[in-house]
């Protein structure tokens, strides 16, 4: 359940800090007065899309916070535990959103930073928001077969079915991929085998560019590394005052110091290492001088050499690593060619054992469906006589699809809800004939039935008593106050029928603080709450006989709703 709800620089909420207990919440105010907005706060903290002016003016940040209370929720246990984000209280989760007018919005569950999509799974499993938006898509047949689906509990049939359609479908997509290079083989193998020649002929190198254009400017320039490489053999070793003669003197001098001051005796083993150095150099020069090549061939053979691999680049639009993975690539897809054959018989029958157990799977999920669909009409149609609606009839159509391959990504099966409210009429698809009244009462009858096989456990009904009032709202009232005995439920109202019936009640207000408005939420003690069932019943004129309704209304909430028997 949720526990706590901070709030601050949220749109019109300034600072905010609610407290919740079980059961049925309601929350009442002006319209315009910002009940919305909480809803709005908790979508956003189960991973609703943010907007930069949901951050108060005058604010760079807005920040969400909510405490939920999971001992009694093995499944937010097990989904933390898995996703390593449990915290140090394993019995409390702690949601936190904060909004950035830079855009680097934040998430964080149990104060660890975490990806939106984290925050949308989880807020799966914690609150369910239901608004007129919600009875809208009652109207969508896709949404129907959801529903029958939660009601029979059919969630793991129906997962298992779309992991094998998934798989054929996959496995079917390859197979038309490799029939349709079937059909142009002939022509495509000679494309890739002409192209393979190519490049195999070439037989290109990693690195072989670099090497040729090195070697190319040794040759282009033999005559001047020849002369360089003498000059410097001449300099260190074979001419009489070359460097290396000078250091066998000095090496004298220092020895002779080093025998007549100590000192100096490591300048001996300085002039030797330099020596040494310096004779390793002197050979170095002669060797590179006698091994640098003066061949005219050579460097004729290394212009072709890079003209061709300059015209190959150019063809294919690829650098020399480019064309060698290009080789390899065309060898792989001429060995995929020779062997399509082969491979499309294969696939081919792995195509038709996936569909077969597809189908298998659907036929059984069918079965399944088949056999909830009586008892949900039977319950929805108890709930709609509840409200008000004893002569409306409802009925779950259902019909298995045909064709080829009668299967889809939910199933073989087809449903769709079908209405009549007015004696004497036919049955006609839900949008055509329901109003938003009707639609309001029959969304709260198909959540009443759901709720008993529901495993979220926080229900909020966003202003869904649209078109309804008088004993109708009565009723919703007792039902939504019945949902609170297994769900934490939040509504919010403009009926007092509906939050006389609340076991805590919030009103919210607009307030004008020096020149900023602010939306405040405040729990209503007995006396407030009476005042703002009176207000909800009469207006602004708080007269002694709205004050008086409204106190019977609250008691009569209070003892409870009476049995049809009288019990």
């Amino acid at each position: 359940m949720l526990i706590e709800l901070r709030i601050s620089n949220f749109a019109l909420f300034d600072q905010l800090q609610l407290e919740f207990l079980p059961g049925f919440n309601v929350l009442t105010g002006e319209t315009g007065a910002g009940k919305s907005l909480l809803v709005d706060a908790l979508a956003l903290l189960l991973g609703g899309r943010a907007v930069g002016d949901q951050i108060r003016s005058g604010a760079e940040e807005a920040s969400l916070e909510a405490t939920f209370s999971v001992s009694s929720l093995p499944a937010v246990q097990q989904w933390l535990a898995n996703v390593d984000l449990a915290g140090s209280d394993s019995e409390e989760l702690l949601l936190r959103r904060v909004l950035s007018r830079s855009g680097r919005n934040r998430a964080y569950i149990n104060g660890t930073a975490s990806p939106m999509h984290q925050l949308q799974e989880l807020g799966g499993l914690l609150i369910d928001i239901h608004g007129q938006h919600d009875q809208q898509s009652l109207l969508s047949v896709q949404v129907q077969l959801e529903l029958v689906d939660a009601f029979g509990r059919l969630e793991t049939q129906r997962t298992a079915f779309e992991a094998d359609y998934a798989q054929w479908q996959t496995q079917q997509r390859e197979w038309d991929r490799l029939n349709e290079q079937s059909k142009d083989r002939v022509r495509r193998e000679e494309f890739l085998q002409h192209e393979f020649e190519e490049l195999t002929k070439a037989d290109l190198q990693p690195g072989e560019e670099e090497s040729l254009l090195l070697e190319h400017r040794r040759l282009q320039n033999s005559g001047k590394l020849s002369e360089l490489s003498s000059e410097a053999y001449l300099l260190l070793y074979e001419e009489d005052t070359s460097i290396l003669s000078h250091l066998q003197r000095l090496h004298r001098a220092v020895l002779e110091l080093g025998q007549i001051d100590p000192t100096a005796k490591p300048w001996t083993d300085t002039v030797a290492e330099t020596s040494a150095q310096l004779e390793e150099l002197a050979h170095a020069c002669r060797d590179y001088r006698e091994g640098i090549d003066h061949d005219p061939d050579r460097l004729g053979q290394i212009d072709e050499r890079l003209a061709l691999l300059q015209r190959l680049r150019k063809k294919y639009h690829e650098t020399l690593d480019g064309l060698i993975a290009r080789r390899e690539t065309l060898q792989h897809e001429l060995s995929e060619l020779s062997d399509l054959d082969h491979r499309l018989q294969t696939l081919e029958q792995a195509v038709s054992q996936a569909q077969k157990e597809a189908v298998k799977k659907a036929q059984t999920l069918s079965k399944s469906r088949k056999g909830v669909v009586k008892d949900l009409q039977e319950r929805v149609m108890a709930g709609l006589a509840d409200l008000k609606m004893a002569h409306t009839r409802f009925q779950v159509q259902f019909e298995t699809l045909t064709g080829e391959v009668p299967m889809g990504p939910t199933g073989m099966d087809r449903v769709e809800y079908l209405f009549c409210a007015n004696p004497g009429e036919s049955l006609q698809p839900l949008g055509r004939v329901a109003s938003g009244g009707e639609l309001s009462r029959l969304m709260l009858a198909i959540k009443t039935v759901l709720a008993k096989v529901d495993q979220v456990p926080v229900l909020v009904f966003d202003e869904i008593d649209t078109g309804v009032g008088g004993d109708v709202a009565s009723v919703m009232g007792q039902r939504l106050r019945g949902l609170g005995q297994s769900h934490q439920v939040f509504c919010l109202t403009h009926l007092p029928q509906i939050a006389s019936q609340g076991s805590q009640h919030f009103v919210v207000e607009k307030v004008v603080k020096e020149n900023r408005t602010t939306t405040s939420v405040k729990l209503l003690n007995p006396s407030e709450r009476k005042d703002e069932i009176a207000r909800m019943l009469g207006g602004e004129q708080l007269t002694t006989t709205v004050k008086k309704a409204a106190a019977e209304m609250l008691q009569a909430s209070a003892k409870g709703p009476r049995s049809k028997t009288g019990k």
